[in-house]
């Protein structure tokens, strides 16, 4: 289960209700780092927890497992339990996905999410980049009432899909909020902000300090310079309040000059 905390662009009039309580300029997306913590998040551990930290708005992403985006009739189940306790323990907004097997929105699976999510603001997430019809696609997230998508363009990466997600902006017309993501960086963002035209995008920021540890088994995590502790705020300019929250990686949304910026920490 992933946690994002998510604000609005203050120069322009947001979709709907993403619009309330969404006025500090960051989206925090806090992502498990196993399956225990995982268990942990559904329980609403982890969403408290972040609540407590932060000051900005918590979106939650309703996903069951990792893979494709075709769900059996147990995974909706536990995607609408899911969607209840993110409810039921302080969630600001949602974030899902979901397709049919021939790679379009599976509307009815939507519309009964939707429906069990209201009336917090719903993000469609990159599942969408595995439609048939990216623009079809996008009508139909806008008939259903998606506040935000968010896309690499169908592509491998934000940069490399940069003409199809312009093309989703103009066709948009702030019906809903086309976000890119993927392999975004500070190398690349303004390239991407002039070339797409959005107001809000998607990227990674992360970085690594020494562990506090003196004594540590080096397995996986460790380079030659000793243990890596990752989700670390960065030069960007990353509240610290981040760093409270230990083990975990950490995505936010924020303002970068006239539009909004996403960091994974």
């Amino acid at each position: 289960m992933t946690l994002p905390r998510h604000v609005t662009r203050s120069q322009q009039r947001p979709p709907r209700a993403a619009s309330a309580g969404m006025e500090d300029g960051f989206l925090m997306e806090v992502c498990v780092d196993s399956v225990e913590s995982a268990v942990n998040a559904e329980r609403g551990g982890l969403l408290q927890v972040v609540k407590q930290c932060v000051r900005v708005p918590v979106f939650v992403m309703i996903r069951p497992r990792g893979g494709d985006f075709l769900y059996s009739d147990r995974e909706v189940e536990v995607m609408k339990a899911d969607i209840r306790l993110a409810k039921l323990h302080g969630a600001d907004g949602l974030v899902f996905g979901a397709l049919t097997e021939d790679g379009r929105i599976d509307t009815e699976l939507c519309t009964a999410l939707l429906a069990a999510c209201r009336p917090l603001p719903v993000t469609f997430h990159r599942a969408f980049d595995m439609v048939h019809d990216p623009q079809v696609a996008l009508e139909t997230l806008i008939s259903l009432g998606f506040e935000r998508v968010l896309t690499s363009g169908c592509d491998s990466s934000a940069l490399e899909g940069l003409s199809l997600i312009k093309k989703l902006a103009e066709q948009a017309k702030g019906r809903i909020v086309v976000v890119p993501g993927g392999g975004i960086t500070e190398r690349n963002l303004q390239r991407i902000l002039e070339g797409s035209t959005v107001s809000e995008f998607h990227c990674s920021a992360r970085s690594a300090r020494d562990s506090g540890m003196k004594f540590s088994v080096c397995i996986q995590q460790c380079s030659s310079s000793g243990l890596k502790l990752q989700a670390q705020p960065d030069p960007w300019g990353i509240p610290s309040a981040t760093a409270a929250l230990g083990f975990v990686s950490v995505r936010v949304l924020g303002k970068a000059g006239s539009g909004l910026v996403a960091f994974d920490l």
